[in-house]
This record gives structure tokens, C-alpha cells and sequence, in this order.
């Protein structure tokens, strides 16, 4: 289940918001104001940011921009009633991936949602990234196919193996591995670590996750 932030301070077409994309298998985090998204927003990861833009506070804008800086990726959409082109470059250059304007129908915003997410492995065209012949992973769904049939990952394994997806022949370090998988409340152990890719190559074949080290992992498919 992807997650999605969004700050919106209009409440109702927050709760609009939130309800629908519920309905539609989303989990979503939302806030009103912009201290808040900030706030939220250092404690947890999201898979996509949708930010109205003039909110009290910290407006949507100035919050990506901070969000860009601080390293988060996560593919963003400003949900916004300013319409003049100035007003969409200004959006673009502050690091959004995507612009819808109000009113707009629902929709319209869960396509644009699916489309960035799909996107957000390698603009692939296909729904499934082929891992070996008898291993896939279905991107909608992020879900692991192994022979036809679908294989239950834990949390942490699942967020290792889209980190891995996304990253593929690169090698990833601890500290991103870190950053990635735990939350600021929780504490990343290096033997937690070694359990979760233990877990990994049990499901997906040892060689795929190769240990570089003192540097970290890098994930093979060609193994």
C-alpha cells in the first residue's frame, strides 16, 4: 500500500480527498497547515507528496523546497487554484513533479497519483519488472510474483526490495539503507539489517544481494 502525504487546508476537500484515494487502496497521512506537514514530514517517508500551495504557515512551495534539500525523492504534486504560467514555473522549479489546478475531479488526481508512482521505477512501460525468469515484481500492486504465484514480504523487506528495484546495480550504504527503511523514532541496528537481506535472499536467490565491503549492498538481477 503506497503512502501519501497531503496538505490541504481546506478540510473539506481534505477529508474528500483523503476518503477517496482510502476507497482507492491508498494509506494517507494528512495536515492542514504547513508547520505541520513540516513536522510530519521529518518523522516518516511518504511514496508521493500532494501539497495545496497558499496554506497557513509554510506555504507548499517553500516546504518542497525544504523537502528537496533535505534529500526526500518522493514524486510531488502541488494541488493549487493559481493558474498563470509564472505560477507553474515557480512550481516546477521548486521540485514538483507534477501540477493539477482546482477544481479538479478526483479522478483525474488518482491517475496523475498511479501514473508518477508507476513512474517512479524507471518510466518503465510495463507494469512488471522482471527480476529472473521465475521472478517478477508488479509495480501497481508492489507486490513479489515468484512461478505465477504472489509472495508476502515483511514491511521491512518490502520497502528493502523497492529500495533495491529502483537502485538496481548501485551500491547502496548502510547509512541510505538506514535512512530508507527506519523511521526517525525507530533505531536502525546493523544485525537487523543483516536479518531483513538474510530474509531477502532466502525469497529472491543469495547471489542478487551482494555485500561490497565496508560500503554497503548492491542488488545483482543478473545473478
Amino acid at each position: 500500500m503506497a503512502k501519501v502525504f497531503l496538505l490541504e487546508d481546506d478540510t473539506i476537500l481534505n477529508d474528500t480527498i483523503t476518503e477517496y484515494l482510502e476507497d482507492n487502496g491508498y494509506e494517507v497521512v494528512s495536515v492542514y497547515d504547513g508547520f505541520e506537514a513540516q513536522e510530519k514530514l521529518y518523522e516518516s517517508k511518504y511514496d508521493l507528496l500532494l501539497l495545496d500551495i497558499n496554506v497557513p504557515n509554510i506555504n507548499g512551495l517553500e516546504l518542497l523546497r525544504e523537502c528537496r534539500a533535505e534529500g526526500v525523492v518522493a514524486p510531488a504534486i502541488y494541488i493549487t487554484s493559481m493558474d498563470s504560467v509564472d505560477d507553474l514555473q515557480k512550481g516546477f522549479e521548486s521540485g514538483c513533479d507534477d501540477y493539477i489546478r482546482k477544481p479538479f475531479e478526483l479522478k483525474e488526481l488518482l491517475i496523475r497519483i498511479d501514473t508518477l508512482l508507476k513512474r517512479s521505477f524507471y518510466h518503465e512501460a510495463s507494469n512488471y519488472i522482471d527480476i529472473d525468469k521465475h521472478i517478477k515484481y508488479d509495480i501497481t500492486k508492489e507486490n513479489l510474483i515468484i512461478d505465477s504465484k504472489s509472495v508476502l514480504l515483511g514491511n521491512k523487506e518490502s520497502k528493502l526490495l523497492k529500495l533495491f528495484l529502483k537502485n538496481s546495480q548501485e551500491v547502496l550504504s548502510h547509512a541510505r539503507i538506514y535512512k530508507h527503511l527506519w523511521d526517525y523514532d525507530e533505531e536502525p541496528s546493523d544485525s537487523a539489517l543483516r536479518t531483513y537481506i538474510k530474509n531477502l535472499r532466502k525469497i529472491i536467490g543469495k547471489d542478487k544481494i551482494v555485500s561490497i565491503k565496508k560500503q554497503g549492498y548492491k542488488f545483482d538481477p543478473k545473478k
